[in-house]
């Protein structure tokens, strides 16, 4: 009789542990479980590419400054100024005045034609 006993309450005992995994499982599969869960995933994964974009934006901009330093250093723009040569120039483009300059006058006197088939 004690066995009989013993074989129905483990029969009732595993019973009740497979009904209580198979609805967690089911409660798992349903709609709304799977879309929070995606939804879950969708952000670790969003907050970790942002985290390595950051981090490349930055190296980027770190190694693009030691570049550009390397370049000035390069092209001499880093050197101190001899005080004995004349100031460096600036572009004659920057300076650029065409009221001085009578090459550069613009004539207003000019007719021009607006007919595009003179050009050919």
């Amino acid at each position: 009789m004690f066995r009989r006993t013993f074989w129905f309450g483990t029969g009732v005992a595993a019973g009740v542990w497979a009904t209580t995994k198979v609805n967690r499982k089911l409660k798992q599969l349903t709609p709304d479980s799977l879309a929070a869960t995606a939804a879950n995933k969708a952000l670790d994964v969003g907050t970790r590419v942002k985290d390595r974009a950051v981090g490349f934006a930055l190296d980027v901009r770190d190694n693009m400054a030691q570049r550009e330093a390397e370049l000035d250093d390069a092209l001499g723009l880093n050197a101190p100024v001899d005080p004995g040569l004349p100031a460096p120039r600036r572009r004659y483009a920057i300076e650029n005045d065409n009221s001085s300059n009578p090459k550069y006058v613009v004539d207003d006197q000019a007719t021009y034609s607006h007919n595009r088939n003179e050009d050919h």
